[in-house]
């Protein structure tokens, strides 16, 4: 009961932290995919111009380290203002750019640089910052809030698309985030300036710092083993990710699956990430966290070494994609969990952005790479052999953690 009390202590941050993502950065490629075939039918761009407009992703691994820095320095409630304020203005452009393309790509760089500021890179901060003997679980819930949108708010979303417009579905868009990021700001708790500096300096009995500066933070990330342990984990494991976010039909029709039991596949992939999240979430929170992190983190080599075999029966492909959402669901909990775990609260978003930059290049080296190899060989077995190996590699490698867990139980006080 005392678990839980935790998490209802601290429901204003993890309520704000739930709503901000479930509205924020993370759900556009959910409104993207509602709006965009009527856009570009009613607009006349052609489908390949507007798959363009994806290679732009690759700003959010820029974005991440500023941003992670932002909230470290300025708090949770202003970093994420920006967003916030910028999130509604970006859709009212997107539903006045007309037939621009030019117009509409300038729309979508503001929104992908400067609108993270409304995910889990600065709101995971406020579970870390509010909750400690449940902060798996407050992780866990927090990382819900897209799931949530998308499974509720798309269906309507994309009703309210055909009805319409996509203009008016922008505009829509706009007014829903406005209010939400309203009702979020003002749930997030004011943060006192220095206070997380100031708890830290306290418990080591040494006067707390006037501010924070880049030049003291950083080298103190870049010495610790746990970072470059969790980069390489980082980089590895995500290789495959491009299978979940773009490939997934494509994947499963060329392992022998119909079309019409490919919607089956969804609705495994999306049980998986939940059931990933919460139950990883919980065992972090009881169970030494390098092993519950590997454990979580391997299966997706399983299921890519299970898809590459000659066994394409409907079961063998459904567990396969099934430990592709479970692993996608309970990263975002071991990578928070971690992070809190091996460095202080005052740098905790810096260390954060850095290892979320590095996850959004591993996935863009994962694409390129499977277009690479659909181009050489025409099947996905290639990759998903190598990225099953590479998997196995960077989740192997989270094991190494152990060490620090031994030490941290040595040093503590009998």
């Amino acid at each position: 009961m005392a678990y839980l009390s935790e998490i209802f202590a601290a429901w204003r941050p993890i309520l704000a932290a739930t709503l901000g993502m479930g509205t924020g950065m993370s759900i556009a490629g959910t409104v993207t995919s509602a709006i965009a075939p009527t856009l570009v039918a009613d607009v006349g761009w052609a489908k390949a111009q507007f798959a363009m407009i994806g290679t732009l992703g690759v700003l959010t691994a820029i974005a991440m380290p500023f941003i992670g820095r932002l909230a470290d320095v300025i708090g949770v409630r202003f970093t994420a203002a920006i967003g916030l304020v910028c999130m509604p203005l970006t859709f009212v452009g997107f539903s006045l750019c007309g037939g621009s393309f030019a117009l509409f790509a300038v729309f979508y760089v503001i929104q992908t640089f400067v609108c993270v500021t409304t995910t889990a890179t600065v709101y995971s901060r406020l579970a870390v910052q509010h909750v400690v003997h449940a902060r798996g679980l407050a992780l866990a819930i927090i990382a819900c809030g897209p799931a949530v949108f998308s499974a509720v708010g798309g269906p309507l979303l994309n009703g309210y698309v055909e009805a319409n417009g996509w203009e008016a579905a922008y505009r829509a868009m706009a007014l829903l985030v406005t209010v939400t990021g309203i009702v979020t700001f003002l749930l997030i708790p004011p943060e006192r300036a220095g206070a997380a500096q100031a708890d830290e300096q306290a418990a080591q009995k040494a006067p707390a710092p006037i501010r924070r500066r880049a030049r003291d933070d950083y080298p103190v990330i870049f010495r610790s083993p746990p970072f470059w342990i969790l980069l390489g984990a980082m980089l590895l494991c995500n290789l495959p990710l491009t299978l979940v976010l773009v490939q997934l039909k494509m994947l499963v029709l060329d392992n022998g699956v119909s079309g019409e039991d490919a919607a089956v596949m969804f609705t495994t992939l999306a049980v998986g990430m939940l059931l990933g999240r919460f139950l990883t979430g919980v065992a972090l929170d009881r169970l030494p966290p390098h092993i519950v992190s590997f454990v979580t983190m391997v299966l997706p080599a399983v299921g890519l070494f299970i898809l590459a075999s000659p066994n394409d029966t409907m079961g063998i492909v459904t567990f396969s994609i099934f430990c592709l959402g479970f692993a996608v669901g309970a990263e975002g909990d071991v990578l928070a969990f971690l992070v809190a775990r091996y460095f202080r609260t005052t740098i905790y978003s810096s260390v954060l952005g850095l290892l979320t930059a590095a996850t959004a290049l591993s996935n863009g080296a994962g694409a390129l790479y499977l277009s690479w190899t659909l181009a050489r060989t025409g099947t996905f077995d290639q990759f998903l052999v190598t990225a099953g190996t590479g998997v196995l590699v960077g989740s192997s490698l989270l094991l190494l953690l152990g060490r620090r867990e031994r030490e941290a139980r040595a040093m503590a006080p009998a």
